[in-house]
């Protein structure tokens, strides 16, 4: 088998590879967006106890 063989999967490889591509597009939103919500929560913690005299 090469590597074109491989790439085009019998004719279907366009729809697969879109699908891969896709999903791992999808799984980095959902990281990037899930880090951002982390650095908001914490930040929104912070203020509270700065707020409350509990954190210095």
């Amino acid at each position: 088998m090469n590597w074109e063989q491989f790439f085009s999967m019998g004719g279907y490889g366009f729809y697969v590879w879109t699908s891969y591509g896709l999903m791992f597009v999808v799984l980095g939103i959902n990281v990037f967006l899930a880090a951002r919500r982390k650095s908001e929560v914490l930040k929104s913690i912070a203020r509270r106890l700065k707020q409350e005299g509990k954190l210095s």
